[in-house]
């Protein structure tokens, strides 16, 4: 069965690609038609796209493996923040601090300043400042908060990165391939989908857009998730019954040794 229906994506507005001077000839499979001088998205592709991504995203949050979700332009933000946090994954709603990917270590240098500022913060070492000293240590944890607060649990690279709107986020999918790190990404008809494995045809423009196939991919990763809890909780079940006899027989020589 498939996450999402044409009929769902068209009342979301996915078809609507943009103004056809401005088109990315790489994307000619997957337009329909012309309308008055717009690309229309051939949606029954775009369906397809988004049940191979969710699977291949469902199978990487089953291994345990983190996802990070790129979006900066306004629309898509806070679509993109609600989602990714449903799912525990990380997310760059802010401007990508370049060399995010590929200077890894540095980023988590600036997240673990915020950690011990919060430290300094809460064991009083910060109490002996003057109000002008707090404020700027203040202003500055703010300022990670804002850029970084939404990595801070990302110890390591991700194991894939999904894009909304591949040409505004060139850096993200240049870092990304520079380390072979899968990218997935919504594209629309200006974009060059040449960097891009998991390629998703859709408007990257329009919030209900984003927003019916954000949903579509989060909860394959849901399941994904669900799964390895459960598969993780059957497995102790079977290690604590193997372990059975063993602790019997202990208890038994116990008994007989008293």
């Amino acid at each position: 069965m498939s996450r999402t229906n044409f009929d769902q994506l068209l009342q979301a507005g996915c078809h609507f690609g943009h103004l056809r001077r401005k088109w990315n000839p790489a994307m000619a499979p997957y337009i329909f038609m012309e309308r008055n001088g717009i690309h229309i998205i051939d949606l029954n592709k775009t369906v397809a796209k988004i049940d191979d991504a969710a699977e291949a995203l469902k199978a990487i949050a089953k291994s345990g493996k983190k996802i990070l979700f790129v979006a900066t332009k306004k629309q898509a933000k806070d679509v993109v923040a609600e989602k990714a946090a449903s799912v525990n994954m990380p997310y760059v709603i802010e401007r990508w601090p370049g060399g995010m990917l590929t200077n890894f270590p540095t980023i988590r240098k600036a997240v673990k300043k915020m950690a011990n500022i919060d430290k300094l913060m809460n064991d009083g070492t910060f109490s002996n400042l003057s109000k002008r000293e707090l404020l700027q240590v203040s202003r500055q944890r703010a300022k990670l908060e804002k850029n970084l607060g939404s990595i801070a649990d990302l110890t390591r690279l991700p194991s894939a990165l999904f894009v909304i709107d591949v040409m505004k986020e060139h850096i993200a999918v240049k870092e990304a391939n520079r380390l072979g790190i899968p990218v997935f990404g919504i594209v629309d008809t200006n974009s060059d989908p040449k960097n891009i494995d998991y390629i998703i045809p859709a408007n990257d423009d329009a919030k209900d857009s984003v927003e019916v196939i954000l949903s579509a991919v989060c909860g394959a990763i849901a399941e994904g998730l669900e799964e390895r809890k459960a598969e993780k909780a059957d497995e102790k079940a079977a290690a604590e019954q193997k372990d059975q006899p063993k602790k019997k027989a202990a208890r038994k020589e116990e008994a007989a040794a008293e």
